[in-house]
């Protein structure tokens, strides 16, 4: 039985999307966005995107190989089904997530963290971190503009989940090259 669910975004995080059909009977290639795919092997179902809502899908098989991430769906039994799904992204629910050591974090944690540079001190609140690719950054408006901090060790000295902090120690010249006016 499928069902849409209404529960907020923030109580789900993205575990990864689906790429491409895999065969004519509805298998799919997905991508598992996440350090360790291993970890999420024995998963019983999957929360997919559809028209904005997360519609909740029994998993009958999974596969997960070094370079390869095969899921079968309960429901999604040919080829034109499989089709439809591809790009869909696919969540969990936040509480599944393994508990992190103290000064880790999972991005959806520090959404409304207060940035507060070595430096500069206060600089305004994690907008959301998104994925350039090879490095992941923080979004945030400082003086009415959208900066981005790259997420690094060398930059973010530290998370603190008690008081919904993230130190910043920035490089030089960072925020002044958000500030200045393009012409």
């Amino acid at each position: 039985m499928i069902f849409f669910c209404n529960m907020a975004k923030q109580e789900y995080f993205e575990l990864g999307q689906i790429n491409k059909p895999h065969g004519v009977k509805g298998g799919m290639h997905v991508h598992l966005d996440v350090d360790d795919p291993l970890l999420y092997e024995d998963l019983d179902a999957v929360f997919v995107q559809e028209n904005g809502e997360l519609v909740p899908y029994f998993i009958e098989d999974l596969q997960i190989r070094s370079n390869i991430q095969l899921m079968q769906l309960e429901g999604i039994n040919d080829l034109d089904a499989a089709k439809a799904m591809v790009g869909a992204k696919l969540f969990l629910p936040v509480e599944v997530l393994p508990d992190l050591g103290e000064n880790q974090f999972y991005f959806h944690e520090i959404i409304g963290f207060q940035v507060v540079d070595a430096k500069e001190g206060n600089l305004g609140l994690v907008k959301e971190v998104i994925s350039l690719g090879a490095q992941e950054v923080i979004s945030m408006t400082y003086q009415h503009k959208e900066v981005l901090i790259p997420l690094s060790d060398a930059i973010v000295s530290r998370v603190d989940k008690t008081q919904k902090i993230v130190h910043t120690d920035l490089p030089d010249g960072l925020l002044a090259v958000y500030l200045e006016d393009a012409h």
